[in-house]
Order: structure tokens, then sequence, then C-alpha cells
């Protein structure tokens, strides 16, 4: 049985039961809350997550979990690459790389990559509710996730105009870098992982993991 949300439904519908348990510490649910339930793209885009340890994206009017959301053990490295990008011209000039944004990528798909780069005029744009592409994308990989997954959501990113993807492995300390759908490389300690061709950006293995 599907159930169709209204406008901001983490106020309004009654949620699944869903069964809670712990892992690395992490409350996680044995049940998300909303996989699989029906929700136009306004309303999507007008929601108000309630955090319970899951990452929602919107696929052609069905919400699905494609990943658990950044853990806490994983936010060093997003603070890494943060502080590596603050010391970059693009940073003084006000482009961002942020973390966890809604990307409505064509009419019926929106993915919410782990960090996105994007330029002050893109985060001016959405201001005016435009729905700009980030050219780099940044996805942090854990065991959980499945490979079929991993390749179609790079079909996504590249044929909606994404020019760099990292997927970033924890638990290897390895960095797969896309610069094409076709090319990519893997990289690891004082390797060079670079943003190119999206923008002038590069970081070791190394300094991403660090």
């Amino acid at each position: 049985m599907s159930t169709t949300l209204s406008k901001r439904p983490s106020r309004t519908l009654p949620l699944p039961a869903g069964t809670a348990r712990i892992r690395n510490g992490t409350v996680r649910l044995s049940r998300p809350k909303y996989d699989g339930l029906k929700m136009s793209l306004h309303d999507f885009l007008d929601w108000e997550r309630e955090p319970d340890g899951w990452k929602y994206e919107w696929n052609n009017g069905i919400i699905e979990i494609n990943e658990v959301s950044m853990k806490n053990d994983e936010r060093y490295i997003a603070n890494n690459i943060a502080f590596a990008f603050e010391q970059t011209i693009y940073r003084k000039q006000r482009h961002a790389i942020l973390a966890e944004t809604d990307c409505k990528l064509n009419e019926i798909q929106t993915r919410r990559p782990d960090l996105a780069y994007f330029t002050i005029e893109q985060i001016l744009a959405a201001k005016h509710g435009e729905h700009p592409i980030p050219t780099f994308v940044i996805e942090l990989i854990s065991t959980h996730d499945k490979a079929q997954k991993l390749e179609s959501k790079l079909d996504e990113y590249f044929a909606a105009g994404v020019q760099c993807v990292w997927y970033v492995h924890p638990d290897f300390k390895r960095v797969l870098v896309y610069s094409s759908r076709t090319t990519v490389g893997i990289y690891s300690g004082n390797d060079i992982c670079s943003a190119s061709p999206a923008l002038d950006f590069a970081m070791t293995a190394q300094e991403i993991f660090a």
C-alpha cells in the first residue's frame, strides 16, 4: 500500500514503526521511515526532513534510500576537504562546497550528494528558485552501498552535466576519481586527487583521510 504525502509530511504523516538499532554508536532504523513512499517533486524540495540517520532522494515520484547519511565518524573527511577548499581562490570568490544539498538532476531525479561544489552564481540562482547542477560531486562510500546503485548514480551525474565525481572509501583510505563516465583513477597515500575538469582543485588522498 502506498501513501501520498501532503506538504511538510514530517509534521503530518503517521510514521511507520521501524525497528531502532545501534551500530558503531549510530542509531539506525531497520525500515527507513519514508523509503518507497510517493511524493511530488515540489513537496520533496520543500520537505523539512526529520533526522533519522538515512539519506532520502527523489526518483520519478518515489522517495528512495540509496545510502546511509554521512556518519559521525566520516565528518572529519568532509571537514578536511572543506578546509582545503577554504584556501583556494574559489572560496575567496564565495563559491562553496556544500554538504547534503538536494540537486535536481532532471525532471525525474533529485539526488543528495554528500558534498557538492556550487559557484556563487549558482547559489544565488538557487535563491530565486532555480536548480543549478554542481560540476563537482563527492560521495562517501560505505560497505552498505550497492555497486549497481553507485554505477547508476554515476550515469545520472554525468548525464546531468557533472564533470567530476569523487567516490571516497573511508574503510580503504582510497579515492576513485571520475573525470568522465569512462575515465577513472584510483588514488591513495600521496597520490593527488584532482577535481579537473570541473575546477582547479586538488588534494592528496592522505590529506583527505588525515
